[in-house]
């Protein structure tokens, strides 16, 4: 049995630009909500405050098998990006005080929901 996939857009479909992302798991699923920052500034007892304003744009939820799925496209994509154009390096890295990762630009690992 032959089967083919025809891929349309729905009325609602949109794109957009996300500078990060952040979400967790349950037995569940997986969330994934993207987001990009703004930085405000305030005035708060006659110093200039700079506030960085965090706007979630959409959340994704996954199956996990679906995210799974992500996960190895995703690994992929960045395997044959890097062969192309290089490394892709995350800003910072490399000057952590030795044995802090906190300090060398790597996250922290997410766990749970938002």
């Amino acid at each position: 049995m032959e089967v083919s996939v025809e891929t349309t857009r729905s009325p609602d479909f949109k794109q957009i630009y996300a500078i990060g992302a952040v979400g967790g798991h349950s037995p569940y699923d997986f969330r994934i909500a993207f987001y990009n920052d703004s930085p405000r500034t305030t005035r708060e007892g006659g110093k200039n405050i700079t506030v960085m304003e965090r706007k979630i744009e959409m959340e994704v939820i996954l199956s996990p098998l679906a995210a799974k799925e992500l996960a190895r496209w995703l690994s992929e994509h960045i395997k044959d990006y890097e062969r192309k154009f290089g490394e892709i390096k995350r800003p910072g890295a490399g000057i952590a005080e030795k044995g802090n990762p906190e300090k060398s630009g790597d996250s922290a690992p997410i766990q749970g929901y938002m």
